[in-house]
């Protein structure tokens, strides 16, 4: 998903130049003509990741724009544009929240190092964030991605339950992020903040499952060295999240269900029941209906925990969220990576966006990870995802020139006397990446005047361009030896006639 640069300058050939620059590396770009307008946008919730910010503005200035947009809440990287770079000026800024600024005129290379570092640092604030709310239980259900039908009704429940001390069963495949939208209910409700304890009840051996969850006394059983207070005295005043419930042995459902009923719990080896004030939220990739049916889960702790059922859609059912997803992945693994890929190519999204993901989000997550740890370039291609896309990463090698050229056919498809059936002109460099559009041009330029002998009038002619502007990119791009040698005469002769 492409990044977008909101440019808010009342100067519009300043505008252009910013935008040609920043599209020409893959951004998009969006325009305010002042402050307000700025203000606006982003109240709008209109796209912006970075906010190129012109500090001398009519109307409120841009040191006024910064302020405004910060008390707003509104914490997009901002990077001030200045055409006085006072020192006093910029310190303000940099006060009121700018991340980098950069005086006008500046080179394209100094605006987009600017843009990508302010990329950088907003992911790893954003990471830092996330991390934060993570371990202090505080995930609420606006940090859940997706905008989807599916998703807006997921959050819409999950807040609703949030409110209340009701017992909450998420069902859905696995991979889809139960435990996630767990996390959510507890960091919306009033125990956020409070312990958040997470037990996968498939993957504990059944000989343990009552000692990990209700705790043993010292000696209670062989092995039992010390005393272990058990899953439920953990999560006491917060949260326990039950993943994977339809898993638990039939004679510990009857423990969980006298623990549910009676708010209290019966350690291994202990003598007296204990008082525990826990929320209980299950998840179950199974069908837990047919479970009681075929007598493996209780029909009686089933109506405990199934009070209010929310149902975690299939990444399939929800294909709108997929950009969001690994626009949220990418950043995370840039951090984590230390990369700085910028995101991924539409035709990179659109196999992402069409796959059916049988492992879910999870799978997701995954293939966006390897995608990161193998990609060079700052956009993810559709090589880096070749069980997706079917799509084989470039074959680099590193005898016969670059992996990818353009066959050019000279006049009328009729090949001339003395040129090679198929002339390359190079699109990648030798590492698969693109080549310049200057390297390309210059390359192109070269050809036709070898193509037609230097008779620079139908050169021109069928580059599409005027005679005085070859000229200019010849000289521009060092290729007077090409042409050298040239019989000038000859060459007006030439020239004439094709006139």
């Amino acid at each position: 998903m492409a990044k977008t640069v909101l440019v808010v300058d009342d100067d519009p050939t300043q505008r252009r130049l910013i935008q040609a620059v920043l599209e020409r590396n893959g951004f998009t770009v969006a325009h305010a003509e002042s402050g307000d307008q700025a203000i606006q946008h982003l109240g709008l919730g209109a796209p912006a990741d970075v906010v190129l910010l012109d500090l001398v503005m009519p109307g409120i200035s841009g040191q006024e724009t910064l302020v405004e947009m910060r008390a707003r809440g509104f914490n997009q990287p901002v990077i001030v544009v200045t055409a006085t770079g006072g020192i006093d000026t910029v310190v303000r800024a940099m006060q009121a929240g700018a991340m980098d600024f950069f005086v006008k005129p500046a080179a394209p290379e100094r605006i987009m190092v600017s843009i990508r570092n302010a990329l950088s640092m907003g992911a790893l604030k954003g990471e830092v964030d996330r991390l934060k709310k993570h371990a202090s239980g505080r995930t609420s259900f606006e940090d859940l991605i997706g905008s989807s039908p599916a998703m807006v009704m997921v959050k819409r429940l999950g807040e609703r339950a949030a409110k209340s001390s009701i017992p909450i069963l998420i069902t859905g495949q696995s991979g889809v992020g139960k435990e996630v939208i767990a996390r959510a209910v507890h960091g919306s409700s009033e125990r956020g903040g409070k312990p958040f304890v997470a037990v996968n009840c498939g993957a504990i051996p059944e000989n343990l499952v009552e000692s990990i969850l209700f705790g043993h006394e010292k000696g209670s059983f062989t092995g039992a060295t010390d005393k272990h207070l058990g899953k439920f005295l953990e999560a006491n005043g917060g949260t326990l999240f039950l993943d994977e419930v339809g898993e638990l042995p039939l004679d510990i459902q009857v423990k969980l269900l006298r623990a549910l009923q009676e708010s209290e719990i019966d350690a291994v080896g202990g003598k007296r029941p204990i008082k525990v004030d826990v929320r209980i939220v299950s998840a179950t990739n199974r069908d837990l209906s047919l479970a009681v049916k075929e007598g493996r889960f209780r029909e009686d702790l089933f109506y405990r925990l199934n009070v209010f059922p929310i149902e975690a859609p299939a990444l399939r059912e929800r294909k709108d969220d997929v950009p969001a997803l690994v626009d949220a992945f990418v950043r995370r693994f840039n951090v984590e990576e230390g990369k700085s890929v910028v995101g991924a190519t539409p035709e990179t999204m659109a196999y992402l966006s069409a796959f059916d993901w049988p492992g879910n989000v999870r799978q997701l997550e995954n293939a966006v990870y390897r995608a990161i740890v193998l990609a060079d370039a700052p956009y993810l291609q559709p090589h880096d995802f070749p069980a997706i896309s079917g799509v084989a990463p470039p074959i680099h090698t590193t005898d016969s020139g670059p992996p990818s050229t353009v066959a050019i056919t000279p006049i009328g498809g009729q090949l001339m006397p003395d040129l090679p059936q198929a002339v390359p002109v190079r699109i990648l460099d030798e590492r698969g990446h693109l080549r310049t559009l200057e390297e390309i041009e210059r390359d192109l330029i070269q050809l036709a005047i070898e193509i037609y002998a230097g008779h620079m009038s139908e050169v021109a002619r069928r580059l599409g361009i005027g005679r005085s502007t070859l000229y200019r990119k010849v000289r521009e791009q060092g290729l007077e030896d090409v042409i050298k040698g040239v019989n000038d005469e000859a060459s007006d002769e030439d020239d004439a006639q094709v006139a």
